[in-house]
């Protein structure tokens, strides 16, 4: 297809990703078992990129016209058509996950872009937020430090390996969610299964690791300094949102976050509706239920585990219920 084609499509039609899989020493199995993700015989699954334009690391469209193509290829050809008027990225700016941790995650942190000129200049800040699909009893999460607690202190308690004394952290259960914003010490604890909406980034400092030992008895790789330098000291304890609630009959709204970088609305329908039309991409993420998308006069099946990007041009939306349906609509900023 030539450039001039691309640019003269009026109408760009829903598109659908490859996942990408990643096993992980923590990972388990509910990817494929609750996710509907083509896993493998092993039980380590910890990871599945539903929608990355993360170099060396894009999820390919899976349906349509622009099969085989990356989400930078097509934002290139038409960015119009995937946006909206007067916005462009090079890159798209989100990256969408399923996370399963079977273990404890290492406690890390990402750094927010003020502080990435001094480790790597190529990439942006990473802020993200969590929305939990599963747990188990007393599951946690760690998010931020406790109140007052100073880079002396953490530094003492790093080296006597009792860091878990300077952390917030609280039990989650399914439905919770939180927002980790970039420069936020934080680690997702055992027997999560959680969707993770994030920008597009992945630059990680490992603070510390439990004080685990590798297959061959030697402790990970961990980046103190980074880490230290990239959190934010003031800004104290990350507690759960909590979710502004619209009821229409049997189709019920949650607002879960809005920040600088995206929006998160979670619906509950039992009843079919209308996708608001907002002139720019959404992401529609499947957790419970099963239906279908009707838009731009296609069909495409919706169920647990799903992820579709709406681009701004498709058209006459509506989401058709067949089994009670708990969707993630994700708009970038």
């Amino acid at each position: 297809m030539s450039l001039q084609e691309v640019q003269s499509t009026a109408t760009l039609l829903p598109l659908e990703f490859t996942p990408i899989l990643k096993r992980a020493r923590w990972g388990g199995e509910r990817l494929g078992t609750r996710l509907n993700k083509l896993i493998g015989v092993e039980q380590d699954y910890g990871e599945s990129w539903e929608l990355s334009d993360y170099p060396g690391a894009p999820t390919l469209i899976a349906n349509g016209e622009f099969t085989g193509w990356t989400l930078s290829k097509l934002i290139e050809k038409n960015p119009k058509a995937l946006f909206g008027e007067g916005k462009s990225y090079p890159l798209f700016p989100l990256l969408i996950k399923f996370i399963d941790a079977t273990d404890r995650l290492s406690l890390q942190v990402h750094p927010d872009a003020g502080h990435l000129p001094r480790f790597d200049m190529t990439k942006s800040g990473k802020s993200e937020a969590w929305v939990i699909l599963d747990s188990l009893p007393g599951s946690c999460i760690y998010a931020g430090l406790k109140q007052g607690i100073s880079q002396a202190q953490l530094r003492k308690h790093l080296k006597q390996g009792t860091v878990e004394e300077c952390l917030h952290s609280y039990p989650v259960r399914k439905g919770d969610c939180v927002y980790i914003p970039a420069g936020t010490l934080h680690a997702i604890g055992e027997g999560i299964l959680l969707a993770e909406v994030q920008q597009t980034s992945d630059v990680t400092y490992r603070l510390f690791d439990w004080n685990r030992l590798d297959q061959s008895g030697s402790p990970r790789p961990v980046h103190v300094e980074q880490a230290i330098s990239s959190i934010d000291f003031e800004a104290g304890p990350v507690n759960l949102l909590e979710p502004e609630k619209q009821f229409r009959a049997n189709h019920q709204v949650e607002e879960l976050l809005t920040c600088e970088y995206f929006s998160i609305q979670r619906h509950f329908s039992r009843d079919s509706f209308q996708l608001s039309s907002l002139n720019q991409a959404q992401i529609l993420i499947v957790l419970e239920g099963s239906g279908q998308l009707d838009c731009s006069a296609e069909t495409y099946e919706l169920f647990q585990g799903k992820t579709l990007l709406v681009p701004a041009a498709a058209s006459d939306c509506h989401i058709h219920v067949e089994s009670p349906m708990t969707i993630l609509e994700v708009v970038p900023a």
